[in-house]
């Protein structure tokens, strides 16, 4: 059997650590995390999709987490806990624990005379901090970010490599941002006069909580008068536009390439999957869950699960399913019009 790493950590510390239950051989070391199919001697596995659940007579890791009802069903050691996938990322957070940074300036960032930069904070290469801006204690400006005048990066922010953060705009304590995000460009507010576009001033700012985490090439636009604001523990994924003067309750969950237009509000605790759009001016009630790639078009005052997408088909018969969608109006007055004829059958006493 291999030798344990160095990095290591007894099976019953880890179940102390996270409030699971142990079963089995609290000596067992472990040193990494590993699917059920692909793990070996030091690794523990999870069982959080029942679908996957054949694995575990076959798995050779050292230790597994599973639910209680899944518990029996395997003799390996085991941490038994109501949520298995959640308590493997607590584990997994606990065996690759992130490196702390050094403070420090970079010599090539320039820093405004202005700004004020906590002494414990990071700035990275080429880094660009504004006139009047604000720096928390242990913030990571990471390479080629640009922080605009007078905005500010709350304690624990890290921004890892080429975020904008435009002008006035706020991000809350222990924040991620990954590369690439823009927040706080402007919002797409025209007014057309005589055939031409007009530029709408935006005057607002992106206000970000705490606890969120905002995907790589995401853009989060200001507000045209009031702000854009996004909750606490809101997490997007990459490639999300949100568009100026949403709001997005706390504890929301966007999945990559979703589409919010503007001034929408998303309630608390609220789901969208990867490839949604969201129109504008609408509400959308705390609890939703949006199916991947839905189209909303109308308020959503009641939560439950939303979906409007058309399950893939053979070209030929989406083809054909489609012509037949097109002539729906159609069938519609057909059918309107057999109702007529045989009520009025029915009111002349339908014989000769």
């Amino acid at each position: 059997m291999p030798l344990p790493s160095p990095k290591a950590i007894r099976l019953d510390e880890l179940a102390a650590r996270v409030g699971a239950t142990l079963e089995g051989d609290g000596a067992t070391p472990i040193d990494r995390v590993a699917t059920l199919e692909n793990a070996g001697p030091g690794a523990i596995a999870f069982l959080a999709n029942p679908k996957y659940r054949a694995q575990l007579a076959s798995t050779h890791a050292s230790a597994v987490i599973v639910a209680p009802g899944a518990a029996a069903d395997t003799p390996l050691p085991k941490l038994v806990v109501p949520n298995p996938y959640a308590t493997y990322a607590k584990v997994a957070a606990l065996l690759n624990p992130a490196a702390a940074p050094i403070p420090g300036v970079h010599a090539s960032a320039v820093i405004a005379p202005t700004a004020r930069v906590a002494a414990d904070a990071v700035i990275g290469p080429n880094a660009t901090v504004g006139a009047g801006a604000r720096i928390g204690a242990r913030a990571v400006i990471g390479p080629g970010c640009v922080i605009g005048d007078d905005a500010e990066v709350g304690d624990d922010v890290m921004l890892v490599a080429n975020v904008v953060l435009y002008p006035r705009c706020v991000i809350g304590a222990r924040s991620l941002v990954h590369a690439g995000a823009v927040l706080g460009a402007d919002g797409f507010g025209m007014a057309e006069e005589g055939g031409r576009w007009l530029k709408i001033p935006q005057l607002g700012r992106v206000l970000i909580g705490a606890d969120v985490e905002i995907g790589a090439n995401t853009t989060i636009d200001r507000g045209a008068i009031d702000d854009t604001v996004i909750g606490d523990d809101v997490k997007i994924d990459n490639q999300v536009q949100i568009g100026h003067n949403c709001v997005i309750g706390a504890h929301t969950a966007i999945a990559g390439c979703v589409g919010i237009a503007g001034s929408t509000r998303i309630g608390r605790n609220v789901k969208i999957g990867g490839a949604a759009g969201v129109a504008g001016h609408l509400d959308i009630a705390d609890g939703t869950i949006i199916s991947g790639a839905t189209q909303v078009f109308d308020p959503i005052t009641t939560p439950g699960v939303y979906t409007a997408t058309f399950p893939a088909l053979p070209h030929a018969r989406w083809r054909k399913i489609a012509s037949h969608t097109r002539h729906l109006d159609e069938f519609v007055d057909r059918l309107r019009a057999l109702e007529r004829a045989a009520k009025n059958n029915e009111k002349g006493g339908g014989g000769r």
